[in-house]
């Protein structure tokens, strides 16, 4: 049995990205039962996050998904409607290893993300007892706060013109890990709908990646998963994380591809 948070918190997103790895993760916006989190590990990804800014989970089902992603091996991430404190604090509460933040527009959002998800001296979110994370165990407050600090990531999403002319302030800020880019909406922004290989995007994704570097932050790919080599592209750019399609597409897809086979007889 371990015998310190340490030991029993590991968020293989983080691991990866120290290691300079690229990490493959998937939207669960679509199946509310814990056979999805196994299903994803199944398949390879490193991740999963749900997506409560786009479906209708309550908190309780969107804890049930993580708390069996931290059972089966494969780091939860939650995406979460707003960066409103509560909202935050209970995805991780939840067993959440990590926020997903939309909305980001300025190095001030950026700041309210990370103290709502870091415990002190990094933010100011509550300490709550018998947490998934730990399996419910308890261990010293020290120990908790240093092991959740470390192994919980803060994620922003850049996913407009305000927020690029940001990029450089909001991953100057401390206790945020990575920024994700989300390219359809920033295609709208920029002027530019659904035009996703445009030369705006992909400076888009260089200005990112330049702020990243300066601050020693990752990159995320957004919204690509029907553009795999524009993706590939920005992964040889240096982003490290990419974010593949949801289990709706997933299943819509293969569905769609076995009926077609079926009429092609």
């Amino acid at each position: 049995m371990a015998d310190s948070p340490r030991e029993l918190l590991r968020n293989t997103v983080k691991d990866k990205l120290a290691r300079d790895q690229v990490v493959a993760s998937m939207i669960v916006r679509l199946v509310r039962s814990v056979e999805i989190a196994q299903i994803a590990k199944t398949a390879g990804f490193d991740s999963f996050y749900v997506d409560m800014e786009h479906n209708s989970f309550s908190p309780d089902t969107t804890s049930q998904l993580c708390m069996a992603g931290l059972a089966a091996g494969i780091a939860p991430f939650v995406r979460v409607p707003s960066i409103e404190a509560e909202h935050i604090a209970r995805a991780l509460d939840g067993g959440a290893l990590g926020v997903i933040a939309p909305h980001i527009v300025s190095a001030r959002d950026a700041q309210r993300v990370v103290r709502a998800a870091k415990f002190a001296p990094l933010g100011d979110r509550s300490i709550a007892g018998g947490l998934p994370h730990l399996q419910f165990r308890s261990f010293s407050t020290a120990e908790t706060i240093e092991a959740l600090n470390e192994a919980t990531m803060v994620v922003v999403m850049i996913e407009t013109a305000e927020a690029l002319a940001a990029v450089d302030e909001i991953a100057a800020v401390e206790g945020v890990d990575l920024l994700l880019v989300g390219t359809n909406d920033l295609c709208s922004s920029l002027g530019i709908p659904g035009q996703l290989d445009h030369d705006k995007v992909r400076d888009s994704y260089s200005k990112a990646m330049e702020a990243c570097r300066k601050h020693g932050k990752h990159l995320g790919v957004g919204g690509l998963s029907a553009h795999p080599t524009l993706a590939r592209d920005f992964v040889k750019l240096g982003a490290r994380y990419v974010s593949t399609g949801t289990d709706l597409s997933f299943l819509l897809g293969a569905a769609m591809a076995k009926a077609k086979q079926v009429r092609e007889f």
